[in-house]
């Protein structure tokens, strides 16, 4: 029997200590908003955070959280950072199929814990784990960079192209 804090929560489970977390979370626990994508690691559809790292579940053994505190989508709201993201997620409109969202959002949440004013590159190399077969790209990073900075996404385009001067 292991217990694990999810969300704030200590819940026990009788599984296997190589039973990767995501298969607990969605099998075990009931929460389904962490995603299976690629299993090896590769997608991000996966990412929940470990003590506010962002780490990919479908690889990562249940036997090695010890007394490490989970976060899933499910509770990211609740934090400051993952409330701007889902806010500008939701401005930027980010979203078209969905389905790696999850883990776009908590690897992006992740990003502002550790980096509240990120750069384009620090978007990037943060987001680089993180696939989106809809192509969504541009829309993450400026749905980031409103987060980070409280902005709406079209001041910002406008203010840059103002400082660039015409266009020639």
């Amino acid at each position: 029997m292991l217990t694990l804090n999810v969300n704030g929560e200590d819940r026990s489970v009788e599984v296997p200590e190589d039973m990767p977390l995501l298969w607990v979370l969605r099998d075990v626990i009931g929460l389904t908003g962490t995603k299976f994508g690629c299993g090896i690691a590769q997608c991000g559809a996966c990412t929940v955070h470990v003590d506010g790292q962002a780490v990919r579940s479908c690889v990562l053994p249940v036997g090695e959280l010890g007394d490490a505190k989970i976060t899933t989508v499910e509770a990211i709201g609740a934090t400051p950072e993952g409330k701007k993201i889902q806010d500008a997620w939701l401005a930027v409109e980010v979203v078209q199929c969905g389905y790696c969202q999850t883990g776009q959002v908590m690897s992006a949440a992740a990003l502002l814990r550790h980096n509240p004013q990120p750069t384009d590159e620090d978007i990037d190399a943060a987001m680089s784990g993180n696939i989106c077969r809809c192509g969504t790209y541009v829309r993450i990073r400026q749905a980031i960079h409103q987060a980070a900075t409280g902005k709406p996404v079209a001041e910002q385009t406008i203010a840059y192209n103002l400082q660039k001067g015409p266009a020639q």
